[in-house]
């Protein structure tokens, strides 16, 4: 048996504090009390809704076995009509986006993490063991399998005739969408304590975009995978590793030719995407990544307060405090409203004109980790069991 560097050591430990975060038996454990003899801080108690907006469950499934405490994000991914998940165990399954209906289940004998990607006619998974699997988006029969150094728990990105695989090393690998062989991959090294977590690549116009667990964002050209720049996102200062944590996990957002990210470190920056020219930046973030809207660009920080940023200056529009230390997922537009989960299973429904919570509805007293997806007016979320559910306005 090989033995456990000391990064990956500390980065299990991270991934522990995590996942451990909301749960009932840890409350206090990191936050501690304010003055001797308090009790420990609590999640935020929910208040009751007045809601402008109504809601309802269409449709729900279940995947498989889910992720429970492994810190990997799960999230299903939506194209051309269909909703595609994965669990831990369980394979991956393809549904109706408007019905629920099931479509096909790949089986596999291997542990599947993060959450699918698709298209271009496939759907992509990685294992935790660093295995890539493509599957024929119609009917799910398995079109190649590859291999990269560590586990895959960011979703592969597929696009332009290549599958970009973002591992937990901190490696890109591009590989032949119709082969799975092996075009380049770039490289990145790693700081000693990270928090769990991957961000996807973003692809852009002839780059590829990756997130890093030092903080920085860098562009690399898609067609052999070389460093065009790098900007730092969320400075790693502090005096202890703990402090120095600065990752970015969360998918950076491209509009148009401005690249959007936030960070651990509570920073948010707005990036000009061909140069890697800074345009502003905001102590304002958070891990799980963002929303952008027509006007404003949306993130969750640590503590559960969801922020407004300006698009064009970053200035704080709005925040909302309401949902404090209920380890929110990043905002998902869903359509005028953002939308953010918790750690026991409820999803709430933001104005972006002013944040107020405008609708609130539960999938279970499941933790919802990773950021919901919406299409087609329809929002899908995946629990840490597994479950998989949609919602749509009446």
């Amino acid at each position: 048996m090989r033995p456990i560097s000391p990064v990956v050591r500390l980065a299990a430990a991270a991934a522990l504090v995590a996942a451990l975060g909301g749960c009932s038996t840890v409350k206090g454990w990191f936050s501690g009390k304010d003055k001797e003899g308090e009790k420990p801080v609590e999640p935020a108690e929910l208040v009751d809704v007045t809601s402008t907006v109504t809601v309802a469950k269409l449709w729900s499934a279940n995947v498989g076995k889910g992720e429970k405490r492994l810190g990997l994000q799960q999230a299903p991914v939506v194209d051309g009509g269909r909703v595609y998940a994965a669990a831990v165990e369980g394979g991956v399954r393809a549904f109706d986006l408007q019905s629920g209906k099931q479509a096909w289940q790949y089986k596999s004998d291997l542990r599947l993490s993060g959450g699918p990607g698709a298209g271009n006619g496939l759907v992509v998974v990685g294992t935790l063991d660093g295995q890539v699997i493509a599957l024929d988006a119609a009917t799910g029969a398995e079109k190649w399998q590859a291999k990269v150094p560590n586990e895959v728990i960011a979703a592969p990105v597929v696009g332009d005739g290549v599958v970009f695989v973002r591992s937990n090393d901190g490696r890109v690998t591009a590989l032949a969408a119709d082969t799975g062989e092996r075009r380049w991959f770039w490289t990145n090294e790693l700081p000693s304590l990270t928090v769990r977590g991957n961000a996807p690549v973003v692809v852009g116009p002839g780059i590829v975009f990756t997130a890093g667990d030092d903080g920085t964002v860098t562009a690399l050209s898609a067609s052999d995978g070389r460093s065009m720049w790098t900007q730092t996102v969320g400075t790693p200062e502090g005096r202890s590793e703990l402090e120095r944590m600065a990752d970015v996990d969360g998918a950076p957002v491209l509009e148009g030719t401005t690249l959007y990210a936030t960070s651990y470190k509570k920073e948010t920056v707005a990036i000009e995407g061909p140069s890697g020219r800074p345009l502003w930046t905001r102590d304002n973030g958070g891990v799980g990544g963002l929303a952008v809207t027509s006007s404003a660009v949306l993130v969750s920080d640590p503590a559960g307060t969801v922020w407004a940023l300006d698009k064009y200056s970053g200035s704080a529009l709005w925040s909302n405090t309401t949902l404090a230390r209920r380890s929110l997922t990043a905002p998902t537009m869903h359509g005028d409203y953002a939308v953010v989960g918790d750690y026991d299973g409820y999803l709430h429904w933001l104005k972006t004109d002013n944040g107020e919570v405008a609708a609130r509805a539960r999938v279970g007293g499941k933790a919802i980790r990773g950021k919901p997806v919406a299409a087609d007016g329809i929002l899908v979320v995946q629990d840490v069991e597994g479950g998989l559910t949609a919602f749509g306005f009446k």
